[in-house]
């Protein structure tokens, strides 16, 4: 918008620039803007086409409806535990605890070991509102030794919040650590590491799987720890305080009828509110006092919260509650959001805010006992009135924890602070509202008959219904006794209150009025002349400079985002110049940027400022400083060809600004506009208070502020959702005025002018006040053409899938209707509307600057019952005043596309033109003459006149009819006789029928055309209809199902010149050498030559020179690659190599990713001045750099294997659904869902599939006509035939990864099932136990016939005992579109032609056969083999080797090398070249009818399918998963050294251990293994030459150990576990009457572990501390190895230490070695070990016991011993005497 100068009330505004709405050409607007702006400012056309204001009056309205938040999502967690790492604790059994809310689930529970692997997946399904989701804490804790009867103790513990998770990318952390920490004892440390996958889904997000990294990468845990990006590793504790000063404003709440009947006796009234604040935050709770009945509670206390720094938790939630006996109500809630509290940048600041008042906003402030808001009061959704304000402050410190006055642990603790002084929030200003009604329009009919009224409140002023306990203001009368008051002014303003100095405070409300008709569904009031006013005076804090900060900035972003929209809708209409106005946008920021750092410096030493405000101020000032510097760099970049990445960049600046917009302390509360009618609340508005505030700099304005605001009044809750929420209750035009009462004088100068005021009549001499109503003299009579072309993509509001729209247009408060076209989602109305003698009231120039909106409605005709509300959109008139010529650039006005909104989502597209005359001194007489088409004779209804309408040429529109698929029943009966009608624009065409659709549903006539006049433009092309009807008996239709295609182009034809599609009439040779190439290291070369000679290019492969390389190796790396064994190769080498090469290809699609976006920073911070020719260089070389380390240890490592090629995806989506030349067309029915997003397709609505193709094109004489054109088949030429055809289809199903789990454990039993046509086949025996990645590795064949069965299911469901099976998720193939496709789907082509081996050619048809088959089909001249190994194709020539092996070794002649590399290089044949599937795996997502778009888990696989009548292929490959082999690992403990000495020698004192060792392989601890114990050693050492034997089951290929066991005593079956190789060692000190202690322990991955040293000496605790410099082995490559290993142990700061060394040997043996040399455990036959040589101790047995008790009586405890023994007598004279004592005295008693 244009900034208004501020003139005069009657100052002639000629000055101001017509609006521009779209002209083609540029510099015509240029010299009609009077040599006026750069051509790229102008806007061309805004996206809601509610184009730009040019004077100041109006505000732009806001097109979309309905709130979004608060609405329940479908979300899904899933998480894995992987495994935990470096547990702080002995010999523990660690669990692992996830808990999402209150959701908890666990993992089992592994056996005395400190580095447990887990490996197991949990899901979390839940439906709640995102901000509840967002805001729950994932808490992932370690639990030691829990079982049934105890709860085991808490070893450590790390939270985040859900919404961090899903801000990741991906939404997801994958394979990260996360820290656990204890928080009991905050100055504990780490309390160990555990590894895991967190991915949080919303309905519709696809989740990527990231490519599994080595484990080497992962292993590095402090690079991998589970944090967002730029969140420290080390993450220190800290105090968070947050001080809780008063609150005020708060409503009534009359909760108890107890309270009103005291009331009524005693006649005693207090306060009925007992409030308290309560805080959530990082999951703990905090609570305030109560303060007993009181309105205005003063606490005075601090919550204190301790947590990590930076918290992974964003909001923390403070929420008024009111305390009752019964149950806390919530009075209302806010949220403090940490990101926009502090920054994180170097010159960041930590969280701070206040003392600030933080407003709360909730339901109506009228209590009722069952409050219908009460969500809006938690938090949820937007509040619709103001509840209360509490004055809070925030402010943290980062704890030292070696300091010891800090508490160690982390509950919330509560403390009183002292009062703060009045001015500390800024000095109390009285601030002036103002408000002008100037229209209230449709209004809805059913509040029609009620006298309506509005009301304006802010905060807890102007709000006369309810009865508002207002604080007693300093000074000012703020309102008098809470009970009069309330009385006084439910007599609505009847004795309005008068001000100290004679002024009214407020007049809050409208007087009420009686609506009038408009049309059958809305009414309007009839203002006419004279427009209501009202006014309010209410006493804030003055806290204006935070807000006028917001408004520069939110400017700044309006325009940004305008332009930005307009780039977009220039790019869409494929207008010239994008990159201009892209420039001008550009420029626009970085002015308005500059100018903002001039502003915002204003008085900066106002009262009231906070830390957060002068932080704030800081990093606003120098991020908006970078922005604007950055703009103007990326100014000078852009080109036509960036312009689309230029916009995303210019996308961040905007998310960038709208955030720094977001002001966290608030003041002024906002704007509530109430619509009431009777009394009863109905509708309302919330307009944010900075948009209204007024300044006298005009950047710090609040947009709407001083202008005429278009509001839509909503309803309130919960029941704004949905269809209620959409119909619009009220369209309201008012005109708002807030600022200081000081700067009054202007408030109306905004207004429209020619009005007089009208003010309440009072006495002589006091001061004028506000006017009550405005009374216009002045006004405008106009005409209004409303010129309705069409709509398309339409809602579907009726159950047959289509509606009978009509528009209903609103102007001022008039409206009409359009006529209802019947049975279709894109009406042509074709239709002019005229509005005659429309009275707009104002200046006439104004309002031909700035007309009023137009709204336009569509709806669904319902033979019974009202209409049904399809979408609206706005739209503003192109003007012409009287004196004005009819002529362009500006008329006829063009029409133009209108996005249609239902609720938030857009609901389709309006095409049209709107146009607003004015009627001058001659009456209609000079209006332009409206001239329609004259063919057209519509009657009544006036067609759109020419000049207007678009121009229409002939185009023929050919059909391809091939048929229909998957049609559900419809009406409960099936169909039987189907048809397709094709329709555009009013002409169309029929199918034939199918006479039996069960037997054959295909088309038996395959195309036929029809002309039809279509306009010139192709954006204005109509949409195409295709219905599918029933012919029933007795000349009965049934529709089954429509679609419509919206848009044509990509069907249009378009003839191809010789020179495209690579046409080049020189020979090429391309030779490719015999070696396969690595798919991801180089791509071919092929070069084009335009002279005549053959070129000869040769294409190199990179591995022969690295063969060379490899055996010239440094010693120390001793990996000898050897060479790979033919026969040891499988398929699942083959697929292993290829998912390596995935992994690879996607690393370094990253790696170069972020290496295009490092290149665009750089760019940007380079400023404007990169000469074009070096900034690519840059790029390259560096990208070239990344590349070679990227690809070393690949080639270094990887073996020469054929490889398939492995998608991530499903085969379709990389080769466009096979929709080469048949197409499938999604059938709908019914209603659409009237669910937050309509572009989701309602699967549930698709009720079958049309299949087939159109193609259009001009009609024209010359079209090109091939020799061999059959003219029946139209541009459809060499399509098969559509006859059945059986075929054989194989089904390889490989695995499945990341299953949504079925059973109560957490697990599922899955198998598979396969479904086509009516065969249908369950492999329920061959169920996997207990897994979630299952390992199916299955072929299946079914045999079908095409076109009846073309839809393949593959579901995986879950085996369960008892009941029926569970579905977990399916997924289905289209088979038919692949087998047709030219892409050649049915058999993918492998990379070479073997005919034995792992790599053997399936495909019945050899390549030779192949290739000659697709050069026949495409007409193609070819293949000619020539000799030296050349085939020729068209004009292209390829050599490939010519020899192959057979299974003896010997080699033969062929030609198969040579059509492989042809097929191989198809896309390059000219003319019908595409790009062939090979041989690959597809992965694809796993779905389930009752979550859709949630993924259930994945499937990899794929399918060949073979035609009958062809050669019948060779037996199924064998895939079936590979059997782990047998091993046996010995491991001989000979000897251990330095072991820590843990007992005392009783008689001598001196320091001993009982030494033994324990070992087992991970996962085996049941069978762990002991030595015998070697007592007493005085030094450490310890002999035992034992020996342990473990047999194991071992996959090379994983390198992973296999385990079959049962999971408990009552489960049914055994479940296989997959877990790495990994050998524990510890060593324990045996004790004889208590537990043995454990010393220390090591574990050795089997894979890579640390060579043992040679002797004790060398061997150091560096090598389990820094594994990563050490010499690496590994034990299946090395077979045997001897040497010394380190004990570790933590201590008690938590750091390893040494506790002893142990020498070993290991040696590993295949399971027929073993068998073929056995061995004994320990040291028993066969094999024996001799015994170890020990100090003797026989005699020593003997003498123990004597000096033992010697030592013990006399040295150690000799005091103590004397103490026993008096103490023993004792007891003995007590004894006798107790014994004695009764005879005693009987004696005595009986004087004997």
């Amino acid at each position: 918008m244009k900034r208004s100068k501020h003139r005069g009330h009657k100052e002639d505004r000629n000055g101001d620039e017509p609006a521009i709405l779209e002209t083609e050409n540029l510099d015509r607007q240029g010299m009609f803007m009077g040599g006026g702006p750069d051509p790229d400012t102008i806007s061309l056309a805004s996206v809601t086409a509610v184009t730009d204001n040019v004077s100041n009056k109006r505000s732009k309205p806001d097109i979309k409806m309905e709130p979004s938040s608060g609405r329940p999502v479908d979300y899904q967690v899933s998480v894995t535990v992987v495994e935990a790492r470096q547990l702080v604790g002995l010999n523990m059994d660690p669990m692992v605890c996830v808990e999402i809310g209150e959701d908890k689930k666990y993992t089992s529970m592994k056996e005395s070991t400190n580095c447990p692997y887990y490996n197991e997946y949990f899901v979390f399904d839940f439906h709640v509102p995102p901000d509840v989701m967002f805001d729950k804490i994932l808490k992932v804790s370690v639990i030691h030794s829990k079982n049934l009867l105890r709860s085991g103790t808490l070893v450590g513990s790390f939270k985040l919040d859900v919404g961090t998770i899903y801000s990741q990318p991906e939404h997801q952390f994958y394979h990260k650590w996360a820290l656990l920490s204890d928080p009991d004892d905050i100055s504990a440390g780490c309390k160990g590491y555990v590894k895991c996958d967190i991915a949080v889904v919303a309905k519709g997000d696809t989740i990527k799987t990231p490519h599994k990294a080595n484990e080497t990468d992962e292993d590095d845990i402090e690079g991998n720890l589970l944090l967002p990006e730029g969140v420290p590793a080390e993450r220190q504790w800290a105090r968070y305080y947050l001080k809780i000063y008063r609150a005020e404003g708060l409503p009534r709440m009359n909760t108890s009828i107890m309270a009103n009947v005291k009331k009524a006796f005693i006649g005693e009234n207090k306060d009925l509110v007992d409030p308290y604040v309560q805080v959530q935050f990082a999951g703990q709770k905090g609570k305030t006092s109560v303060q007993k009945s009181c309105y205005e509670p003063i606490w005075n206390e601090q919550l204190v919260f301790t947590e990590m720094f930076p918290p992974l938790c964003k909001r923390m939630k403070i929420q008024i509650r009111d305390s009752d006996k019964v149950n806390d109500v919530a009075i209302g809630t806010h949220f403090l959001d940490l990101r926009t509290l502090s920054n994180d940048g170097d010159k960041g600041f930590l969280p701070t805010l206040g003392p600030a008042w933080v407003n709360m906003y909730g339901s109506t402030r009228t209590y009722t006992l069952m409050d219908e808001y009460q969500e809006l009061n938690e938090g949820l959704g937007e509040g619709v009135s103001f509840r209360a304000r509490l004055l809070i402050s925030l402010g943290m410190e980062i704890l030292d924890p070696s300091s010891p006055d800090i508490t160690s642990s982390t509950e919330v603790q509560l403390e009183g602070v002292p009062n703060i002084s009045e001015t500390a929030t800024g000095k109390v200003e009285e601030f002036f509202l103002f408000g002008s009604f100037l229209e209230a329009t449709m209004i809805d009919r059913k509040i029609g008959d009620k006298p309506i009224n509005f009301e304006l409140t802010i905060g807890y002023y102007g709000n006369e219904i309810d009865g508002v306990g207002k604080p007693k203001t300093k000074g000012k009368k703020g309102g008098g006794d809470g009970e009069e008051e309330e009385t006084e002014l439910i007599h609505n303003s009847s004795e309005e209150e008068m001000d100290d100095d004679g002024d009214l405070t407020s007049v809050a409300t409208t007087p009420p009025m009686k609506p009038v008709i408009t049309d059958r569904n809305y009414f309007h009031l009839p203002y006419f002349e004279r427009k209501p006013c009202i006014y309010i005076k209410s006493w804030w804090q003055d806290q204006r400079r935070r807000l006028y900060n917001a408004n520069i900035i939110d400017n700044i972003a309006d325009k940004l985002e305008d332009g930005l929209n307009d780039v977009q809708e220039i790019i869409k209409t494929e207008k010239t110049y994008p990159e201009r106005r892209l420039r001008g946008v550009l420029e626009e920021l970085s002015q308005g940027c500059n100018q903002f750092l001039v502003l915002a410096n204003k008085d900066t030493n106002q009262s009231g400022r906070t830390k957060l405000d002068r932080e704030r101020l800081k990093l606003c000032l120098s991020e908006v400083e970078s922005i604007g510097q950055q703009a103007k760099a990326m100014r000078s970049q852009v080109k036509k060809s960036t312009v689309r990445d230029k916009i995303k960049l210019a996308q961040n600046f905007l998310t960038k600004l709208r955030f720094l917009a977001d002001e966290p302390q608030h003041s002024v509360p906002d704007v509530f506009i109430w619509m009431i009618s009777n009394g009863k609340r109905i509708a309302y508005a919330r307009v944010p208070s900075k948009d209204l505030l007024y300044s006298t700099v005009e950047e710090e304005k609040g947009k709407d502020c001083g202008k005429v605001k278009t509001i839509f009044l909503r309803i309130p809750g919960k029941k704004g959702f949905g269809p209620a929420g959409w119909t619009v209750q009220a369209k309201i035009e008012i005109y708002l005025w807030l600022g200081l009462s000081k700067q009054r004088k202007d408030y109306l100068c905004g207004l429209p002018n020619g009005f007089e005021e009208n003010k309440l009549s009072r006495g002589p001499g006091m001061p004028c006040s506000p006017p009550i109503s405005l009374t216009y003299m002045m006004k405008q009579i106009f005409q209004l053409r409303v010129h309705m072309y069409q709509a398309r993509s339409l809602f579907a509001a009726d159950s047959t899938g289509l509606s009978d729209p009509f528009a209903r247009v609103f102007f001022s408060t008039q409206s009409q209707v359009t006529e209802v076209l019947a049975e279709t989602l894109c009406p042509t109305w074709d239709q002019l509307l005229v509005f005659e003698n429309v009275e707009l009231f104002g200046e006439a120039t104004e309002l031909r600057d700035d007309p009023p909106i137009i709204v336009i409605e569509i709806y669904d005709q319902d033979t019974v019952g009202k209409a049904d509300f399809m979408g609206r959109t706005f739209a503003k008139p192109v003007v012409k005043m009287a004196d004005e010529h009819y002529g362009p650039p500006r008329f006829p006005p063009q029409l133009e596309y209108y996005q249609i909104y239902r609720g938030n989502c857009s609901a389709g597209e309006m095409l049209a033109a709107f146009e607003l005359l004015q009627i001058g001194p001659n009456g209609k007489a000079d209006l332009p003459p409206i001239d329609g088409p004259t063919d057209m004779d519509r009657g009544p209804i006036l067609p759109v006149p020419l000049g207007i309408r678009p121009v229409l040429s002939k185009y023929r529109i050919e059909v391809l009819f091939w048929g229909l698929r998957d049609l559900k029943r419809v009406n409960l009966a099936q169909v039987d006789r189907p048809r397709v009608d094709i329709e555009c624009a009013g002409k169309g065409v029929q199918s034939a029928l199918i006479p039996n659709y069960k037997k054959n549903p295909n088309f038996s006539t395959l195309v036929k055309w029809f002309e039809v006049d279509l306009p010139e433009n192709e954006l204005l092309h109509p949409p195409l209809n295709i219905r599918v009807v029933d012919c029933r008996a007795f000349g009965r239709y049934t529709l089954v199902g429509s679609n419509a295609v919206t848009s044509l182009r990509k069907f249009i034809y378009r003839a191809t010149d010789k020179q495209a599609n690579n046409y080049s009439t020189t020979e090429e040779i391309i030779v490719v050498s015999m070696e396969t190439e690595p798919s991801c290291k180089k791509m071919d070369t092929v070069v084009k030559l335009d002279s005549c000679s053959d070129a000869v290019v040769k294409v190199e492969d990179d591995d022969k020179d690295g063969k060379g390389k490899k055996r010239k190796r440094k010693k120390g790396d001793e990996i000898e690659e050897e060479e790979l064994d033919e026969s040891m190769l499988d398929w699942w080498s083959k697929y292993f190599a290829s998912i390596e090469t995935l992994t690879e290809a996607l690393k370094a699609q990253e790696a170069a990713l972020s290496d295009s976006e490092d290149k665009d920073d750089m760019d940007i911070a380079d400023g404007g001045d990169i000469k074009p020719d070096d900034s690519p260089v840059k790029g390259t070389k560096r990208g070239k750099g990344k590349k070679k380390k990227m690809q070393d240890p690949f080639e270094k490592k990887k073996p020469k294997l054929d490889e398939l090629k492995v998608y991530p995806k499903e085969l379709e989506s990389e080769f466009d659904s096979f929709e080469d030349w048949l197409h499938s067309f999604n059938l709908f029915r019914g209603k659409g869902g009237d669910d937050d997003d309509q572009n989701v397709m309602d699967e549930d609505r698709i009720v079958g599939k049309f299949k087939g193709s159109l193609c259009m094109y001009k009609v024209s004489d010359d079209m090109p006509r091939d020799m061999s054109f059959d003219s029946n088949m139209g541009m459809f030429q060499n399509i098969p035939h559509n006859d059945p055809i059986n075929v054989l289809v194989r089904i390889y199903i490989i695995r499945a990864t990341d299953l949504h789990p079925a059973d109560i454990n957490g697990k599922a039993d899955p198998y598979i099932a396969i479904r086509l046509g009516k065969s249908e086949i369950k492999d329920k025996e061959n169920y996997i136990s207990k897994q979630l990645n299952p390992l199916f590795g299955k072929s299946f064949d079914v045999e079908a016939t095409f076109p009846m069965d073309s839809t393949l299911t593959v579901s995986i469901y879950d085996w369960d005992l008892v009941g029926t099976d569970d579905l977990i998720g399916e997924t289905k193939l289209d088979l038919e579109n692949r087998f047709y496709s030219k892409h050649r789907a049915t058999c993918g082509i492998a990379r070479n032609y073997a005919i034995h081996g792992y790599n053997v050619w399936r495909d019945p048809l050899k390549p030779t056969q192949i290739l000659a088959k697709l050069c026949k089909d495409g007409k193609l001249d070819g293949p000619h083999y020539g000799p030296g190994g050349r085939v020729k194709v068209e004009n292209r020539v390829f050599m490939a080797p010519t020899e192959i092996e057979d299974e003896n070794g010997l080699k033969k002649q062929t030609e198969e090398h040579l059509a492989l590399t042809v097929l191989k290089h198809w896309e390059e044949i000219p003319k019908v070249g595409c790009k062939l599937v090979q041989e690959h795996v597809e992965t694809r997502p796993l779905l389930h009818p009752d979550k859709p778009g949630i993924e259930q888990g994945r499937i990899e696989m794929w399918v060949d399918m073979f035609p009958k009548d062809m050669t019948a292929p060779g037996p199924a490959l064998d895939i079936s998963p590979r059997k782990p082999k047998k091993f046996e690992l010995r491991v001989i403990v000979w000897n251990t050294d330095e072991v820590v000495l843990e007992d005392d020698d009783i008689f001598t004192g001196e320091k001993s251990s009982d030494i033994f060792v324990r070992g087992w392989l991970k996962g085996q601890q049941e069978d762990k293994q002991d030595t015998d114990v070697h007592y007493h050693s005085i030094t450490g050492e310890g002999n035992f030459n034992w020996r342990f034997v473990y047999p194991f089951d071992y996959l090379m290929a994983e390198e992973k150990i296999v385990i079959s066991k049962k999971e408990s005593m009552f489960a049914w079956d055994e479940t296989e576990y997959k877990i790495p190789a990994r050998l524990n060692l510890q060593v324990w000190d045996a004790d004889h009457f208590s537990a043995d202690d454990f010393l220390g322990a090591i574990e050795l991955d089997l894979n890579r572990f640390p060579r043992g040293a040679k002797t004790a000496k060398q061997c150091s605790i560096e090598m389990v501390t820094n594994e990563g410099e050490m010499p690496m082995v590994s034990i299946f490559k090395q077979k045997r190895i001897k040497g010394w290993w380190p004990f570790v142990a933590r201590n008690e700061e938590d750091e390893f230490e040494l506790t002893g060394k142990v020498e070993a040997e290991l040696h590993l043996l295949t399971g027929e070695e073993a068998e073929r040399s056995p061995a004994g455990e320990g040291r028993n036959e066969p094999d024996p070990l001799e015994k170890p040589n020990r100090p003797d101790i026989a005699l020593l047995w003997f003498l123990i016991p004597f000096k033992a008790a010697k030592h013990l009586i006399c040295d150690q405890y000799r005091w103590l011993t004397i103490k026993i023994v008096t103490a023993l007598l004792l007891l003995a004279i007590l004894g006798l005497f107790l014994y004695n004592m009764p005879g005693y005295m009987v004696k005595k008693m009986l004087g004997a």
